[in-house]
């Protein structure tokens, strides 16, 4: 269950979007104005906010620009307008927000931008090992019963595979498919162990893995 703060001046939309949130198994927390939305945050963060674009007050492109500026965007933004146009769309992913839902806003694509978005805000940061220092002695893994190392090394083809100066979202994609090419070479292609690894249910880890482009069959055991 995750938190989904939803910043609308709509009390209609506000309403459908918590009755359909809360069906899913959700906490939904509304904000009828940017000035509601920055006084929950002074209390709370939420897991994804659902952020329409124009409101009485203060826009919602100002708002997702004052949060990058404060620190505060640590959480998936989705932006939602009636009649924004692509330049405002395209504006407000470049300040941070992960996706934009045009109104009126159908159930499939409210759900499947909510499940990404929370994905993506679960995806823990690609971080760089430190470098050993020069001329000190590389660290082998501990061996095995049998000799061999303890824990299988990843595929030789991910190593350096994620480049840091391409779009953070391709980013993110290779790193997800890197990680459960992992996971599928190192249970020997079996979707029910990784689905127990990666912490998925197994129809979930099957559409993700078909949306990477991950070659199902290339691990599976003969």
């Amino acid at each position: 269950m995750a938190t989904i703060l939803v910043v609308d001046d709509e009390m209609g939309i506000r309403e459908l979007l918590s009755e359909i949130l809360s069906d899913e198994g959700h906490a939904v927390d509304v904000a009828e104005n940017a000035q509601a939305a920055r006084e929950y945050f002074e209390q709370q963060s939420p897991d994804l906010v659902l952020l329409d674009i124009w409101m009485p007050d203060t826009d919602g492109v100002s708002l997702l620009k004052e949060w990058a500026a404060q620190g505060q965007l640590k959480m998936p933004v989705i932006m939602m307008s009636g009649h924004a146009t692509i330049d405002t769309a395209v504006e407000a992913t470049k300040i941070g927000a992960l996706n934009f839902l045009e109104k009126p806003i159908t159930l499939q694509k409210l759900l499947k931008a909510v499940e990404q978005g929370l994905e993506r805000g679960a995806m823990p940061p690609v971080v760089a090992p430190p470098a050993a220092p020069a001329g000190a002695p590389g660290i082998e893994p501990a061996p095995g019963i049998d000799g061999a190392p303890a824990t299988p090394s990843a595929p030789a083809s991910h190593a350096g595979a994620i480049s840091f100066d391409i779009p953070l979202r391709d980013a993110r994609d290779a790193f997800e498919r890197a990680y459960f090419e992992y996971h599928l070479a190192r249970e020997n292609g079996s979707m029910t162990r990784v689905a127990e690894k990666t912490g998925l249910e197994r129809t979930h880890l099957y559409r993700k893995l078909k949306q990477l482009g991950v070659d199902l069959g290339k691990n599976k055991g003969e």
